[in-house]
């Protein structure tokens, strides 16, 4: 069995390629990702072949061209079905000088995060789950055309411990700890008010939790229940997790970092007042979150959540990007150019 580093250290060529030429990275691309791995993509990609995903990193490093790969947290492991996974978040960052899916270019510095699994089978990745926080962009390009966000806008940050590059032991505590909460929150509301869910026992008081652009990010349990979790289970209090017919999650876990891959992990529907702007439309949708935890003792103190967002909204009939365009009908897409200033 491939400990940790072992998976760690595959992956790290292609990590690396990020910041070089797009020809050094297609040759670190393919010696990486076998020929015919599954790779699913955040919408409004979807699932791509080899070809097509390798273009979609091509596109992003002409829109970018001095794009940058920042990996805040890399961690591994064996899932409990005896599949080998590596994750990995952070933030793409560059100079964004020409449109990228129609989102118009700033001319600034900007970041985009990503959340990247990956399953590797004999040295070679077999399946990756990727979602890549493109309303994160379009806020900085003044073209989110939805609802505004609850929780704070900000640029992810790392853990505040900066380890989340360091190879640890097993995390069996942290990934129990992990799963024990997910459990007490499914409690509420079926099965009693708040204090069923027990947030005391399981969250640090001043836990960061950092979701997607669209949702925001909250400091502590009024942050959290407020700028996120109150109108999440006011508009969808009947959300089921994985292991349920086609819900599956995997889970790895190193020292104090538990992470976990969907595609997707939870089922709900949108009922009560609405989320986001969204209509009560009484309609099921499943969810695709990717997230990853770190333990501080024995409380959760960072919590990183990626959810699909776009891909939500394509289910209720709602393409975004086709708003956003309508929108940004008299804006200018053409690539920004800027003088060295010499």
């Amino acid at each position: 069995m491939s400990t940790p580093a072992d998976l760690k250290a595959r992956i790290a060529p292609w990590q690396a390629a990020m910041a070089t030429s797009p020809r050094t990275f297609r040759s670190a691309y393919e010696d990486l990702f076998s020929r015919d791995c599954t790779v699913r993509m955040c919408a409004p990609f979807g699932d791509r072949t080899l070809d097509w995903h390798l273009n979609d990193y091509v596109a992003l490093l002409v829109a970018f061209p001095d794009l940058e790969r920042r990996d805040m947290i890399v961690t591994a492991g064996t899932t409990p079905e005896g599949q080998d996974w590596v994750g990995c978040m952070g933030n793409y960052m560059g100079t964004f000088l020409a449109p990228f899916l129609d989102i118009p270019p700033t001319g600034h510095l900007a970041h985009m995060r990503y959340h990247e699994f990956f399953r590797l089978e004999d040295g070679k990745v077999t399946e990756a789950q990727i979602i890549w926080d493109i309303p994160e962009l379009m806020m900085q390009a003044g073209a989110w055309p939805m609802a505004p966000q609850l929780g704070a806008f900000l640029c992810t940050p790392g853990p505040m411990t900066q380890d989340g590059l360091t190879d640890y032991e097993e995390g069996e505590m942290a990934l129990n700890h992990v799963i024990a909460m997910l459990t007490d929150l499914c409690r509420h509301p079926a099965e009693g008010g708040p204090e069923v869910m027990q947030l005391d026992r399981y969250w640090h008081p001043h836990f960061n939790w950092y979701g997607p652009a669209g949702i925001g990010t909250g400091r502590g349990i009024s942050g959290f229940r407020h700028w996120h979790q109150i109108p999440f289970l006011r508009a969808m209090p009947d959300r089921k997790l994985d292991a349920m017919g086609d819900l599956m999650s995997h889970w790895i876990a190193e020292g104090p970092y538990v992470a976990e891959t969907g595609w997707p992990n939870m089922r709900l529907t949108i009922t009560g007042d609405g989320w986001m702007g969204i209509a009560p439309a009484g309609q099921e949708v499943t969810l695709r979150s990717l997230d990853f935890w770190r333990l501080e003792g024995n409380l959760i103190r960072e919590n990183w959540v990626l959810v699909d967002l776009l891909d939500l909204y394509r289910q209720i009939g709602v393409d975004v990007l086709a708003r956003m365009r309508e929108f940004n009908a008299a804006r200018s897409l053409a690539p920004i150019k800027i003088p060295s200033g010499l």
